[in-house]
C-alpha cells in the first residue's frame, strides 16, 4: 500500500473533510467561550511513521500532546499536538485570561489542563465525526490523555500502550484564530489508523487506485 502515491485530488478530499471538522469544532468552541473562533486546515499530508518525527519538529522537541484512542469500526490513535507556546496561547484564548499558564510554580495548573483537554475533546470529536459522516464508518474518541514531554517519548509510548504498529500517519495541519488574532495558533492533528483501518477508510472514500 503506497500512500505516498495518493493524488492531489485525493489529498484535497482529505483536506475538505478536515475543514468540515475544523468548522464544526470552531462553532463548538465559539459557543463555549462566547467569542467567534475561526479554524481551517491549510494542509494535509500522509507520511510514513519513520518520517513523522521530522514533521512535528524532531523527536527531542518538547510538545503538548492530547492522546485519544479511536474506538469503533476503524481503530487507531489520534494525537493533537501543540508546541508549549501554542498550547499556552490556546489556553489563554479559551479561558479569556491573558496570564493563564499550563504550569504554576512547576506544577500543572488543573484549570488550564482541563480547558485544554476539553478543547481536545471538541477538536478530536469534530474531526472524527466529519470523517465518520463521509465514510459511514463509526468512529469516536476515547477519554483524552494529556502529556508534556519530548515528541519521541510521547508518540512511542502511546503506540506501545495500544500494542499497535502502523506504517502511515495522516497529518492535518490546523490553524485556530479569533477576530483579534492575525497570526493564529498552529497545531497538528495526527491520525494513525491501524493498518486494516487505513484500507477500510480509503475504500469507503472511493480511493482504491493505490498500489
Amino acid at each position: 500500500m503506497k500512500m505516498d502515491k495518493l493524488s492531489s485530488i485525493q489529498l484535497d478530499a482529505l483536506r475538505e473533510i478536515g475543514n468540515i471538522g475544523a468548522g464544526n469544532a470552531a462553532t463548538s468552541m465559539s459557543k463555549m467561550i462566547n467569542e467567534k473562533i475561526d479554524m481551517h486546515v491549510p494542509n494535509v499530508s500522509i507520511v510514513e511513521f519513520n518520517e513523522l518525527m521530522d514533521e512535528i519538529g524532531g523527536a527531542d522537541k518538547v510538545i503538548v500532546s492530547i492522546l485519544f484512542q479511536i474506538q469503533g469500526e476503524a481503530p487507531g490513535t489520534v494525537y493533537l499536538i501543540f508546541s508549549m507556546e501554542e498550547a499556552e496561547e490556546l489556553v489563554r484564548h479559551i479561558t479569556l485570561n491573558s496570564n493563564q499558564k499550563l504550569f504554576t510554580d512547576g506544577e500543572p495548573d488543573e484549570f488550564a489542563i482541563s480547558a485544554l483537554q476539553e478543547t481536545g475533546n471538541i477538536l478530536a470529536g469534530s474531526y472524527l465525526s466529519a470523517l465518520s459522516d463521509f465514510t459511514n464508518i463509526n468512529m469516536h474518541p476515547s477519554v483524552p490523555h494529556l502529556s508534556v514531554d519530548m515528541a519521541g517519548a510521547i508518540i512511542s509510548v502511546g503506540l506501545l500502550e495500544l500494542s499497535q504498529v502502523t506504517d502511515y500517519a495522516i497529518i492535518i495541519d490546523t490553524k485556530i484564530h479569533d477576530t483579534k488574532s492575525k497570526n493564529g495558533i498552529n497545531g497538528q492533528f495526527l491520525l494513525l489508523p491501524a493498518p486494516e483501518s487505513f484500507t477500510k477508510l480509503f475504500h469507503a472514500l472511493g480511493i482504491n487506485d493505490y498500489d
